[in-house]
């Protein structure tokens, strides 16, 4: 009896701690979301232009993704529970601030603090993957742990947005306070670095470890394949998809933001998908990122080709088309990840996990800097727009590029042979059972 309720305890230990770490996660996307319904209220506040209110967006970003290495980098050193732990708590810090902050910069500060916080989460919980669950696994609960994420977009934009327009600023951020000092207590209570007797992973010092991952192709065949998937999807969601479809294509505020759910619902639906079959076929995930490069340029050109406004339709396609990217920029993580040794898993992760928000960061300022040399301080019109964005393709033709060129140093370097594919399938047609029981 005893030894029936233990091994049922160390069954359920692996989802207990992955749960754990999906809490952390969708607290830090309240964070990290929660000032994108929150910006008319800060500019009242802080007493703001729209160029300095971006501004709260991109030092964010830009500190989460500077962040990545040295994350990566703790994480491969002291264990994701550590900073796990560190990450909830700066950002319940950072929310501290935010709260009670005096003037612009003391909240972009905090923003610096939230950004800081937030990049040690996602690596941490994907390492927690790794470690407890079988290779099989793992992509698919990797995509689901970026779907679970979503939750917190869904919390910043239901129960957040109504404190802040009920009550105020000061009982909204204490709210998020409170999020984070929760996601802090769940992490040391149910978060293990380990299983039990499983050794921790050798290897050298950090930065000898450091040196090797930033050589190594896969990694950087990691990072390109994120910034295939991340650029676009950070640059509409997280900054200039609103102002896009309002002042470029005349849709309401209110039609507008509907339509950027569609990158929600496009992650919940393609996540598993795309999850299960970089577990089926590891050999060809790099087909999976050629096909989402090219959707993701269809997807621009339908709406940067045109100079007239596009119908909702159109619209909502190129939304859906530009949103697979997102879980199939979890493909570049899995890249670092089986390119690497397990000891350097979080730095080959963190540097990977950078490809997205590095190029997005950039294409943000360069795209403000274009609409606002065009348009000489008015408001911008659809020509304006289809100019500035089509930014977008610098960064995508790059990390094309990129992608071809390390896929195969990575093959050379990790030994894997992809065989022709007609070879392939005869392989898979003949480990069918049915067909195994007719060749008896």
């Amino acid at each position: 009896m005893g030894g029936a309720t233990v091994d049922a305890h160390r069954r359920a230990t692996p989802w207990i701690v992955w749960g754990a770490g999906l809490v952390a996660y969708i607290a830090a996307v309240v964070h990290r979301s929660s000032f994108g319904v929150a910006g008319l209220v800060a500019a009242g506040r802080f007493h703001v232009d729209a160029t300095v209110l971006s501004l709260f967006v991109v030092i964010q970003l830009a500190t989460y993704a500077l962040m990545q290495l040295p994350v990566g980098m703790a994480v491969d050193r002291w264990g994701p529970r550590r900073t796990l732990t560190i990450g909830s708590a700066t950002m319940a810090v950072g929310q501290l601030v935010m709260t009670f902050a005096p003037n612009v910069g003391v909240a972009l500060a905090a923003r610096v603090l939230i950004g800081s916080g937030d990049a040690a989460i996602f690596v941490s919980a994907l390492r927690l993957v790794a470690t407890w669950f079988d290779r099989r696994r793992v992509p698919l609960l990797s995509q689901l742990t970026g779907i679970a994420g979503q939750l917190g977009q869904i919390i910043t934009a239901v129960p957040f947005t109504f404190v802040l327009h009920r009550w105020g600023w000061t009982w909204a951020f204490s709210s998020l306070v409170a999020v984070g000092v929760v996601a802090t207590v769940v992490v040391r209570l149910g978060v293990k670095d380990r299983p039990d007797g499983a050794a921790q992973p050798a290897g050298p010092g950090p930065f000898a470890g450091l040196a090797a991952t930033v050589r190594h192709p896969g990694t950087w065949l990691g990072f390109w394949t994120h910034m295939i998937g991340g650029v676009s999807g950070n640059v509409v969601v997280l900054m200039w998809g609103v102002p896009f479809l309002v002042q470029g294509e005349g849709l309401t505020p209110g039609l507008a933001g509907g339509l950027l759910t569609i990158n929600v619902l496009v992650g919940v639906v393609m996540g598993p998908v795309i999850g299960e079959y970089t577990a089926r076929h590891p050999v060809r995930r790099s087909w999976a990122v050629l096909a989402v490069a090219a959707g993701t340029s269809l997807g621009w050109l339908v709406v940067l080709l045109p100079t007239t406004p596009r119908p909702v339709w159109q619209l909502a396609a190129f939304l859906a088309l530009i949103s697979v990217g997102g879980p199939a920029s979890l493909i570049g993580l899995d890249f670092a990840a089986t390119s690497n040794p397990p000891h350097r898993t979080g730095s080959a992760q963190g540097i990977a996990n950078m490809g997205g928000f590095v190029s997005g960061v950039l294409v943000m300022l360069a795209v403000g800097i274009v609409l606002d040399h065009r348009s000489h301080g008015g408001t911008p019109t659809l020509s304006d727009y289809r100019a500035a964005l089509a930014l977008v393709f610098v960064p995508l033709v790059v990390a094309l590029a990129g992608v071809i060129v390390t896929r195969a140093r990575t093959r050379v370097a990790t030994g894997v042979v992809a065989p022709p594919l007609a070879e392939a399938w005869a392989r898979h047609r003949s480990s069918r059972p049915g067909r195994q029981e007719r060749g008896r």
